[in-house]
């Protein structure tokens, strides 16, 4: 009887449950027909981006919020800050922990091709035609960063050169300098702002420029421009010869060791990071910073913060021994590169390039460039204003969104400014006149193995030779030198592989 008992029980258990799973099967059918299991069954997809965050915030989330709306998205955006970037950007492709999407500087480009011909990134070019904003990107921009003929990124525009110089226009003032139009009088501003005791507090606190450990977006190629220092390389007679095989080379590395030795220059420049670099400026520190004048608007902002009364301005015109030239990028400063580990079919591709083909349409590509209309900018005739009131709120908030715009410059769905702060207006007006003087890298769109393969391990040697020139540490002959030891360890066949590739192209 006991048994009979349990065993009753046991199928009543049974039936209870079976009844159970008939209600959870009818609410789940009934559910799924929902508009609310509709969209869940329809989950937006996610899109994984690893980007410079060149801004002390990344973006509200409002505003992040906002793209995911628009862009039908789940965006997952890990910032870097931008003086790692390079360094975590290399460990995720050697971890195989690369995002969907990820954010290269064409300076680093120009090293990663061999994991592109490895397979290590999608070729894109047969995908774009069916998007109608990326379908009417540059062909030539595109052919510059291509790789064997192949298409692997989306290009970031920029300007060809945005390089200038910053300085403190009260301490000019303050001084009665005017702004340097050449090198001589320049070097005579570094001297009076590390001499002259240009903020008046009677101290001995003060240094002419600040600069930092990169040659490249550092004051050196910018100063080696004025010299008339070739972009990377020149052409002579058909030959290619590198930039730090020139008399200007060597005549912008004594003027570096002058700096250096007369104190002119942070004496650790060698070894400073860009913000140490920063900070020395913001500060008052020091007067002046060569870079990219596109920093004057934050600089100042940020250094106004800490003395109320210091006040900048841009020089982009300094003559040298040639008249004036700068150094320029290709038209694209970055490309975005799409890992085949993190990105597995094309179906999931297609969804990636949908959210930058939707960023390029007019009401998300002015809000990642502008923000929220009423509280980082106004309009006026269907153009842009931007104020100095709200300039603080845009660096914190919005800027950062910046480095996820494709092909913005010649984007017709972005809106015009025509009214901005003075400092940042500066900027552009003086990136647009660099144009006339630009010099460009005639390597661009020529294949050297060597440079793909080896490139990397043997600028260290010139950079490192060039470094200890100016610190004093080498001569010119042992300079000279080193540059011997480049040209053995695969710098000539280099060369040669440039003359090859530029002889086919002509």
């Amino acid at each position: 009887m006991g048994s009979s008992r349990h065993g009753r029980r046991f199928i009543g258990m049974g039936h209870l449950i079976m009844g159970l799973i008939g209600l959870l099967v009818m609410s789940a059918c009934q559910s799924s027909n929902s508009p609310k299991a509709a969209e869940e069954s329809n989950a937006r997809p996610v899109i994984s981006i690893m980007a410079p965050l060149h801004f002390p915030h990344p973006p509200i989330p409002e505003l992040v919020q906002e793209i995911e709306k628009l862009t039908q998205t789940k965006l997952e955006l890990n910032w870097v800050p931008d003086g790692i970037y390079t360094d975590k950007m290399n460990t995720a492709l050697t971890t195989n922990s690369l995002k969907k999407a990820t954010y290269v500087k064409y300076t680093d480009y120009m090293l990663m091709k061999n994991s592109i011909r490895s397979g290590a990134f999608w070729d894109i070019g047969p995908y774009l035609s069916a998007f109608p904003n990326l379908k009417k990107l540059n062909q030539e921009i595109l052919g510059q960063a291509a790789v064997d003929g192949k298409i692997y990124g989306l290009y970031t525009e920029r300007p060809s050169s945005r390089q200038g110089i910053i300085i403190r226009e009260d301490w000019l003032n303050n001084l009665k300098l005017n702004k340097p139009t050449n090198l001589d009088e320049l070097y005579a501003v570094l001297k009076a702002f590390t001499y002259g005791d240009p903020d008046r507090n009677g101290k001995d606190d003060t240094i002419g420029l600040t600069d930092r450990n990169d040659l490249v977006f550092g004051a050196f190629k910018t100063i080696g421009s004025y010299f008339g220092v070739p972009n990377n390389w020149a052409v002579s007679a058909g030959n290619f010869v590198p930039e730090f095989d020139t008399q200007a080379y060597v005549d912008t590395m004594n003027f570096m060791k002058k700096l250096y030795d007369e104190k002119l220059i942070n004496s650790d420049f060698a070894v400073t990071s860009k913000e140490v670099q920063r900070d020395k400026l913001i500060r008052g520190n020091a007067g002046v910073y060569i870079g990219s004048m596109q920093d004057v608007q934050r600089l100042s902002d940020e250094a106004q913060l800490v003395n109320p009364d210091a006040r900048f301005t841009l020089v982009n015109r300094i003559e040298g021994p040639q008249g004036f030239h700068i150094w320029s990028i290709p038209n694209y400063s970055a490309l975005y590169l799409f890992s085949k580990k993190a990105i597995r079919t094309e179906a999931e591709l297609k969804q990636v390039l949908q959210f930058f083909d939707r960023s390029m349409d007019k009401d998300v590509a002015n809000l990642m460039k502008y923000g929220l209309e009423g509280r980082h900018f106004t309009t006026k005739n269907g153009q842009v204003q931007l104020s100095e009131d709200t300039s603080k709120i845009r660096v914190n908030e919005v800027n950062a969104l910046y480095a996820l715009m494709i092909a913005d410059l010649n984007n017709p769905n972005v809106m015009p400014v025509v009214e901005s702060e003075s400092l940042s207006q500066l900027a552009d007006t003086l990136s647009l006149d660099n144009e006339k003087y630009v010099i460009k890298d005639p390597t661009l769109g020529l294949e050297s193995k060597t440079y793909d393969e080896r490139g990397v391990e043997m600028y260290k040697i010139v950079s490192d030779a060039t470094y200890n020139y100016m610190l004093g540490k080498l001569d010119k002959a042992a300079f000279g030198q080193e540059i011997e030891r480049w040209r053995r360890g695969g710098g000539n066949q280099m060369i040669s592989e440039y003359n090859e590739a530029y002889g086919k192209k002509k």
